[in-house]
């Protein structure tokens, strides 16, 4: 997105300059462009970018929390249809999987500074978890995992999901990677079928 194609885009400077950021390193990925790189190749200059983000790092963090709620409201969409569930999941998947081809690096690189307490880094720590956590809870009841197991059912779905990602981006193995994700997806569902964990663990006593 060059400059005057960001200046296109509804919002503040920094919105735009944000917008522009997203598309720039969706296109070409992340790598170890300085700030003044990336002034450049946004069509502005890195006194602006500091005046905006604080640091190269703090346009990152942005960068993240942008992309992130980006995938939350694809997660919102695609579930709010008439699809199967199965169906609906493996359609978030292919949607997760191409967003975390462009920018997962960037999120597990960052999330290690959160977990490491790095003052950049540190609303993320509280985020990661919590932004999506609600939501996501939201759909396991949707799916009739009882009231009182579904954030429990909600934080598995998000780590073990977030474990797959990881796994795609170090062995590459696309594949292999998506039919544990439909696994995780179809033990879900018969946690929800069979009343949750609780009801599985009293049948195999």
């Amino acid at each position: 997105m060059t400059r005057a194609a960001a200046d296109n885009v509804a919002g503040s400077p920094k919105e735009r300059l944000l917008a522009a950021a997203i598309d720039h390193f969706g296109r070409h990925g992340i790598g170890d462009t300085s700030l003044r790189g990336l002034a450049e190749a946004l069509g502005t200059s890195h006194r602006m970018l500091i005046y905006h983000f604080g640091s190269r790092d703090g346009l990152l963090v942005e960068v993240t929390r942008a992309v992130e709620a980006r995938q939350r409201a694809v997660m919102a969409a695609t579930y709010d249809t008439d699809l199967p569930p199965l169906e609906a999941a493996a359609k978030y998947w292919d949607e997760t999987v191409k967003a975390t081809l462009r920018y997962g690096p960037l999120f597990f690189e960052l999330a290690s500074h959160a977990m490491q307490g790095k003052p950049h880094a540190a609303s993320l720590r509280e985020e990661l978890i919590a932004s999506w956590l609600p939501q996501v809870t939201e759909l396991c009841r949707a799916i009739g995992i009882p009231d009182d197991q579904a954030e429990t059912h909600a934080r598995l779905a998000l780590g073990a999901a977030r474990g797959l990602l990881l796994d795609l981006l170090v062995s590459g193995e696309r594949d292999e990677v998506a039919r544990s994700a439909d696994l995780l997806n179809r033990l879900l569902l018969m946690s929800a079928e069979r009343g949750g964990f609780e009801t599985l663990a009293a049948q195999r006593q």
